[in-house]
């Protein structure tokens, strides 16, 4: 890739964003933190239990969010708590609505933003879907009738969506008009046997899970447009006499229905597929299994597909547009093609569950923001991250490196239960979140944990994505298969990705260091050729990337082959696909798939497992996906080569960003590559806040490298201008200067914040979890106390250290003599020192612990807590929480806690 060709397609890229030089660029200085805003500021999902709020409970607890570091909330009412049912209100009752203006109108004030779910728990539904407008399954019912038989049965004309006759040779007689007011069919067979088909439909009777007061019922059917116009009237006369602000966004959930039919689904089959579904219901409904099947099933997954992406879901999304709202939509779980129904909406939004990660899951609903021009990527942040009152700040950190490093860029935790003060601890709770709450003693850290990612999504909301390669996902393969009917695409169960080629191809090209975006059909559509990039709504690529498929919709490989007409490379994975999918005027969709490869010139070797072809301005790759990138120009980031380590870029006016975090267990230490041509780096350490000027050196190709320590768990943010010399401080870097000294003597342990009592004062010369001593109310304790200890620097004239706390349970804030040196959140808990005195230096460590130990103690002491509707309160496993039997957990500073002397390097 040379450097002409760069200049040319930063210059497109230049057009496609807006510059955000004013942001982060050369314009201010080189080491500046782009402002936090309210959008760069975590949000949270906001429990409303019963919508049991008062106006004087909900100013105290924005206040609170905000000063914790709050960018806004999300309102979604569930379930109530027992005994405050006197305090309900009803959903979308001019009583709840005065309540949303409150919140909109405080949530301004404090410079919080505010969204709501249209609707309350999930998903989407409520009293009035009618059975007619809920998620429904179809219902098929076959009768068996031997030559000269008529059938007998009466059946509901109003109910009856098809019946159709086959015979044994796939004879069809549409009997549907045939069906009379009293049920019976007016139709003599001739031959047989035949066999028929009665298809209806019924509510699943799928219900909205934990819904609110007011919002109980059937939930809605998204494959039926005039469900969901009726759907959103209920909202239009709620808001009709609303005086306050909007929201920001209306929300939909993650895609939980249980649905695969609709009033209309034969109707809009037949628009869209150019036959009648009615004519093959024993390749749809039977269990032959053939291609015939398989290709029918396609077309049906196709059309439920399109009724989401071109029906249902716009409805919704207009609705919010002409009220001056935005939309945020979780696409995974559906049946439909996750980055078309991504791109929907304004906020992308993906979720990571428990340990269930892939970031290359996460990844679709990024890539649909870049493809389109999204600024936005948001995700549910920490549903199950751990067990309730075990999981520590440093978890939802490396969650959100993950999140980070698969294009998200707007965490909204998962969540905060709204509880009013008069409610005893641990007040109102929901069963599937973090607890991130001020009554949870990790609250008291939780201040460093947003301000890191404030500053990480500052850089991450600027400018736009830098990838290189568009990704083709071949839905069609996965959607031509003879089995069931619906498949639904969710983060959990995911043989629809993993076990497919572009799941095989992704994985590759993540773990050498490739930047992709994956590419729909639709997308690809709207994809330009803008020599030598490929351009999108969103930005510019450097190829087309087309995994191993079977199969091709024509128009898909039409536009690819013109794409490559105008200058652009497509590169196939080892071969063309095979065929076109779906059963739909077959025959002529081949032949012109047949005609557009015969206009291909023939391909020659180019290399070894490469053949290129010339196809116009542009060329067309066939071989190894690795090989056919190099060939291509398109350089991938080395820096990948190293165990763990992992990076996300953006471009900016002048440069690049990277977000670079080592996910492994071993610490880097060394030069980085990059793969910008840089002339000065910016390095930004975004949970400390500091900054300086990098030490680089001249890499490979004309690329930089960076001189960084990077521990196990941590991140940085590189600033690498183009032009620009970074001027500022050096960043620096340390190399050990002899042997760690551990600090001994008299430690004073003073208990400071949290319950349910606050223990004793005690010294130790040994250190050790609060928890082992023998105090019950150090045993039941959680919260936060300080550990001081008075000392004289080590002998051998070091003038740096490195602090290390060693164990810590679970969060510490430094402070020598007086002077604040860090929250640190992760292990290993080190920070660095370079203002020890000869003698008398004071070192306070602050250490907050979870709260497990205090929860265990309520439960031992059968106090009741959980006290809520619906499903109550339950554990990982979805059984009934309990802590009593738990052990007693580690809290506070184990150590052993050492000062490791170090100098200042400006080499590995």
């Amino acid at each position: 890739m040379n450097a002409a060709c760069r200049r040319l397609l930063l210059a497109l890229l230049a057009v496609a964003v807006a510059p955000v030089s004013s942001r982060a660029g050369a314009a201010e200085s080189a080491l500046a933190w782009p402002p936090a805003t309210r959008e760069t500021r975590p949000w949270s999902y906001w429990w409303w239990l019963g919508s049991a709020v008062d106006s004087t409970n909900l100013t105290r607890e924005l206040q609170r969010y905000r000063a914790a570091g709050w960018g806004g909330v999300h309102i979604i009412p569930i379930y109530g708590a027992k005994g405050w049912e006197d305090r309900y209100i009803e959903y979308l009752s001019p009583r709840w609505m005065a309540m949303l203006r409150h919140a909109v109108t405080e949530g301004e004030r404090l410079d919080l933003g505010v969204d709501m779910t249209t609707g309350t728990g999930w998903c989407f539904g409520g009293p009035r879907v009618a059975d007619r407008e809920a998620n429904a399954v179809v219902v098929v019912r076959t009768f068996d009738l031997q030559p000269g038989a008529r059938l007998a049965e009466k059946l509901d004309r109003a109910e009856v969506q098809a019946l159709v006759a086959f015979d044994p040779d796939g004879k069809c007689v549409e009997l549907t008009d045939r069906l009379r007011e009293d049920g019976a069919v007016d139709w003599a067979p001739e031959g047989g046997p035949w066999r028929v088909y009665a298809v209806t439909q019924k509510p699943s009777g799928q219900r909205v899970k934990r819904a609110a007061p007011g919002g109980a019922g059937h939930m809605l059917n998204l494959f039926y447009a005039p469900g969901m116009q009726s759907y959103l009237r209920r909202f239009d006369e709620a808001f009709d006499g609303y005086d306050g602000s909007f929201p920001r966004s209306m929300y939909h959930d993650s895609y939980e229905y249980n649905s695969n039919w609709a009033p209309d689904l034969l109707a809009q089959f037949a628009r869209r597929r150019g036959y009648r579904l009615q004519s093959e219901l024993p390749a749809l409904l039977g269990k032959t299994g053939d291609d015939r099947a398989a290709r029918v099933r396609c077309d049906y997954r196709e059309t439920l597909s399109d009724l989401l992406i071109e029906e249902t879901l716009p409805l919704w999304v207009n609705w919010a547009h002409d009220r001056g709202m935005r939309t945020r939509n979780q696409a995974h779980g559906s049946p439909g093609n996750l980055l078309d129904l991504y791109a929907l909406a304004d906020i992308p939004e993906t979720e990571m569950f428990h340990t269930d990660r892939n970031r290359l899951i996460s990844k679709l609903a990024s890539s649909a923001a870049h493809v389109a021009g999204r600024r936005l990527v948001a995700a549910e942040t920490g549903t199950w991250l751990q067990e309730h009152f075990t999981e520590t700040l440093a978890d939802m950190k490396f969650l959100m490196d993950d999140l980070f490093l698969s294009g998200v860029n707007h965490a909204i935790y998962h969540g905060t239960c709204y509880s009013p003060d008069e409610a005893p601890w641990p007040g109102w709770l929901f069963y599937a979140s973090y607890e991130m709450n001020p009554r949870n003693p990790v609250w008291h850290d939780v201040p460093a944990l947003n301000e890191y990612l404030a500053r990480c999504q500052s850089v991450l909301q600027a400018g736009a994505s830098d990838n290189d390669l568009l990704l083709y996902w071949p839905l069609h393969d996965f959607w031509q298969e003879p089995a069931g009917l619906e498949q639904k695409l969710t983060v959990h169960a995911r043989g629809w990705f993993e076990s497919q080629p572009v799941g095989q191809a992704a994985e590759r090209l993540w773990r050498r260091g490739y930047a992709f975006d994956y590419v729909s059909d639709r997308q690809l559509a709207l994809a330009e050729s803008v020599p030598p990039a490929i351009r999108t709504p969103g930005g510019a690529y450097w190829a087309v990337v087309v995994p191993r498929c079977n199969l091709m919709p024509v128009s898909t490989l039409g536009r690819l082959l013109a794409l490559a007409q105008s200058g652009a490379t497509v590169i196939f994975e080892q071969a063309l696909p095979e065929d076109v999918p779906g059963w739909g005027d077959l025959e002529r969709r081949r032949a012109e798939r047949a005609a557009l490869l015969d206009r291909l010139p023939p391909f020659v070797g180019a290399g070894k497992d490469l053949r290129t072809a010339t196809v116009g301005s542009g060329r067309v790759l066939v071989g190894d996906l690795e090989t056919a990138c190099a060939a291509a120009g398109v350089a991938r980031e080395t820096l990948y080569d190293r165990e763990g380590l992992m990076c996300v870029r953006r471009r900016f006016d002048g440069g690049r960003h990277y977000f670079v975090a080592n996910r492994g267990a071993a610490p880097f230490h060394g030069w980085l590559p990059l793969t910008a041509r840089a002339r000065s780096v910016a390095v930004l350490d975004p949970m400390s806040g500091r900054t300086g000027v990098g030490t680089v050196r001249a890499g490979a190709a004309g690329a930089v490298e960076v001189l960084l320590d990077l521990p196990p768990g941590a991140s940085i943010i590189l600033r690498a201008f183009t032009e620009h010399e970074a001027a500022g401080s050096p960043w620096r870097v340390y190399e050990s200067a002899g042997r760690p000294v551990e600090i001994t003597g008299t430690w004073q342990v003073r208990f400071l914040d949290g319950g349910p009592g606050l223990p004793a004062v005690f010294s130790a010369e040994e250190l050790g979890s609060w928890a082992a001593r023998d105090d019950a109310e150090a045993q039941r304790f959680a919260g936060t106390a300080t550990y001081s200890i008075a000392l004289d620097a080590p002998g051998g004239g070091a003038t740096d250290w490195i602090l290390d706390l060693g164990r810590v349970c679970q969060s510490a804030r430094v402070r020598l003599n007086s002077e604040e040196l860090g929250t640190l959140l992760t292990p290993p808990f080190q920070v660095a020192v370079s203002s020890l005195k000869p003698r008398d230096n004071r070192l306070e460590v602050e250490v907050t612990s979870v709260a497990a130990n205090r929860i265990r103690d309520l439960d031992r002491r059968k106090i009741a807590w959980k006290n809520f509707q619906d499903i109550n309160f339950v554990n990982l496993a979805y059984k009934p929480f309990d802590a009593a039997d738990w052990p007693l957990s580690d809290c506070g500073l184990l150590g052993p806690v050492t000062l490791h002397p170090v100098r200042v390097s400006c080499s590995p």
